[in-house]
């Protein structure tokens, strides 16, 4: 494995057991669920560009869809962002 992305594997294994920390507080403060939301995702742009740039690949999080959306609203974003991705020549999975 490489050293970037093993690196960066550590680091969202790192946030993501934190955030779960946070979240499965019997009270959870809003401020820190943020901060804790905050590093998830930036943990995982940087294992997903550590990725792309070994292997040229896209992110293994694009189909992640977010909870509360209606069907309609999911359908639509998700056609928006094939269309993006044809635009650029990227290889919808």
């Amino acid at each position: 494995m490489s050293k970037k992305i093993d690196r960066a594997l550590k680091d969202l294994i790192k946030a993501l057991k934190k955030h779960a920390e946070v979240m499965g507080a019997p009270r959870v403060p809003v401020k820190r669920a943020h901060k804790a939301s905050a590093r998830v995702q930036a943990a995982a742009n940087a294992y997903t560009e550590a990725v792309h740039q070994r292997t040229g690949l896209g992110s293994p999080f694009v189909d992640l869809i977010e909870p509360g959306l209606d069907e309609d609203t999911l359908r639509s974003l998700k056609s928006e962002r094939d269309a993006v991705l044809r635009r650029h020549n990227v290889r919808l999975t």
